[in-house]
Formats: C-alpha cells, sequence, structure tokens
C-alpha cells in the first residue's frame, strides 16, 4: 500500500487572502472554494485547505503556528525569492532564535529560505540538499 498525503487544513483568520497570499509567492493557483475550505494544490496530490480559524466559542481566539515546507528546483527557488523580496516581506535563515533575518540558509547544501503568512505560520522554500 502507498500511502499519500492528501490534503491538510491551514487554519487562517481569512481564508481567502491567506489561500491567494501562499499561491501567488509560490506561483500556484486558488482552487474553487468548497464548503468551509479554499484549496492551493500543491503538486499532483496535495491540497492545502485553508480554512477560517473561528473557534472563539470554544475559548481559542488565536491560531497556534504551524511550519510548511515546500521542496522546489533551483530555478522555481530563484521565482519564489524574487516574489517574496518584491512583496517586501521579512525573510530569514533560521526557524528558531536567532532567525538570522535577511539570509538565505545554506548550511545542508542546498538553500532555504523562511517567511512568516499573515496567521504567523512559518513557510520555508527549499531546494534539495547537495550529496
Amino acid at each position: 500500500m502507498t500511502i499519500t498525503l492528501n490534503h491538510t487544513i491551514v487554519p487562517a483568520r481569512d481564508k481567502q487572502a491567506s489561500a491567494t497570499f501562499l499561491a501567488k509567492l509560490l506561483g500556484l493557483h486558488v482552487g474553487e472554494p468548497f464548503g468551509p475550505f479554499v484549496p492551493v494544490r500543491v503538486g499532483e496530490t496535495l491540497t492545502l485547505d485553508f480554512a477560517d480559524a473561528d473557534f472563539a466559542d470554544r475559548g481559542v481566539t488565536t491560531i497556534a503556528p504551524h511550519h510548511y515546507a515546500f521542496q522546489v528546483d533551483d530555478a522555481e527557488f530563484d521565482e519564489i525569492f524574487e516574489r517574496i523580496v518584491a512583496a517586501g516581506l521579512n525573510y530569514y535563515a533560521e526557524p528558531h532564535e536567532p532567525h538570522r533575518y535577511g539570509e538565505i540558509n545554506t548550511w545542508r547544501g542546498g538553500r532555504a529560505v523562511y517567511f512568516d503568512d499573515p496567521n504567523g505560520h512559518i513557510m520555508e522554500v527549499l531546494t534539495p540538499s547537495n550529496p
């Protein structure tokens, strides 16, 4: 049996705006809303299903940050990084303190860059490491 991750739900304050933000930076498309979700297809089998996180009735008023990492080739990395810079986003080389703002991580032979989405989720774009 082959197991494939099909979708995951991304909590957001504004699901449409959050899906559009990520899709624009990664060069992806926002799908048609279905039910409470706004999907962004990543690759052939995975969608990130953005959903408004409204759990105030349960006493939850904040969104816990999640980490989402997207492996791309070098050309895609360059294109995405250009969009990150053009958007004026703060980017950094380490997801933990110190962040090393304004730098790209090259410690494993590839490249990685981190940035936060409007909900505080930590987004990572990385290339494969070199052996």
